[in-house]
């Protein structure tokens, strides 16, 4: 919490026990003074501390007015000084979320080629996890402030809006982005989403979150190079363990979930040699270098091979698929400064 949140917020607490001393000590005043009920003290208290001018409820002696004066400049003192720190917390709270809004914003408008996350819920979190893992600058949009408020931190920076407006979007940096993720529970914002970011960014990669089947060519047809089911996925996940429960549990063993322990890289061509005069599988020989194994080439038209043959070319803009133990991966990450 902000310093100065804490501080008005621990003046307002000093000054509602001021408020309910005030009252106590007015009450037990005029109960005892004046000989009426309770009640009855309690309503000249009030009347008194809020200066309405209503009619006593019994004739007041000398020292009954001593002590009702005495009530009422007490009670403008703590009754304003009660107003002035309230107020002052209002508005502090108030500059606080705008200057923190700024900085965040700020903080965006400095990212590019970053990516987008369109909604925080359960796909839009294990993505951001992801993200963060190989830290990769994202924004992640959602109009949901509780949960905002619960996760935004320095880590993850929110834009507060609806990713079907333009605007939430633009904020986002949209423009400058090179990947957004549509992680939308509805298909039809998903697709609404798919459609605003492709008209605003032409290059820019989308990948999109379907519920049903039914959508999956409109989100194609809208602009998203990839959808993703995750029911379906899931379900084939199930059936998988049950058809070839080895092999998934291989592969699971395989999942990417952070620099320290990864298993698999995919490798640019350009980051591993001078790709003026072009090498072979064979000629980078990363096997012996690194330990690790190229099992897939992706060339530059996107068509992937699976166990490349040795003797593939490595053309500018294509990318080799590794295969190794996490040491193994990091050296290779160490050597060609990935």
């Amino acid at each position: 919490m902000n310093p100065l949140i804490r501080l008005y917020r621990s003046k307002i607490y000093t000054a509602i026990w001021l408020l309910l001393v005030l009252l106590l000590i007015g009450v037990a005043g005029f109960k005892f003074m004046i000989d009426v009920s309770w009640v009855d003290a309690l309503y000249m208290t009030v009347i008194t501390i809020t200066t309405v001018g209503y009619g006593e409820v019994a004739p007041l002696d000398a020292n009954t007015k001593i002590f009702t004066i005495f009530l009422i400049l007490t009670s403008i003192v703590i009754v304003g000084y009660a107003l002035t720190i309230i107020t002052e917390y209002i508005l502090s709270k108030n500059d606080f979320e705008e200057l923190k809004k700024k900085k965040m914003q700020k903080k965006i408008d400095a990212l590019s080629d970053h990516i987008i996350i369109c909604g925080y819920g359960r796909n839009g979190k294990q993505a951001a996890t992801k993200l963060l893992a190989y830290k990769k600058s994202f924004v992640v949009i959602e109009k949901n402030k509780e949960i905002i408020e619960k996760f935004s931190n320095e880590l993850v920076p929110f834009v507060f809006g609806n990713a079907n407006e333009d605007e939430a979007l633009l904020q986002a940096g949209i423009d400058r982005a090179s990947c957004m993720i549509s992680a939308l529970p509805n298909d039809a914002d998903n697709l609404f989403v798919v459609l605003s970011a492709r008209q605003i960014n032409s290059s820019l990669k989308i990948i999109s979150r379907a519920s049903q089947e039914t959508s999956y060519n409109k989100l194609k047809l809208a602009g998203a190079n990839n959808v993703i089911l995750p029911d379906k996925i899931g379900g084939d996940h199930m059936a998988s363990l049950v058809v070839v429960p080895d092999l998934i549990e291989f592969i699971d063993n395989l999942a990417i979930v952070g620099k320290s322990n990864i298993n698999i890289e995919e490798v640019p061509v350009e980051k591993l040699y001078d790709s003026k005069v072009i090498k072979t599988i064979r000629d980078l020989d990363l096997r012996k270098k690194t330990g690790c194994t190229v099992i897939g080439f992706k060339g530059v038209d996107g068509e992937y091979v699976v166990n490349p043959e040795a003797d593939v070319k490595l053309v500018p803009e294509s990318k080799i698929i590794v295969l190794g133990r996490p040491e193994q991966i990091q050296k290779l990450n160490s050597m060609y400064d990935l």
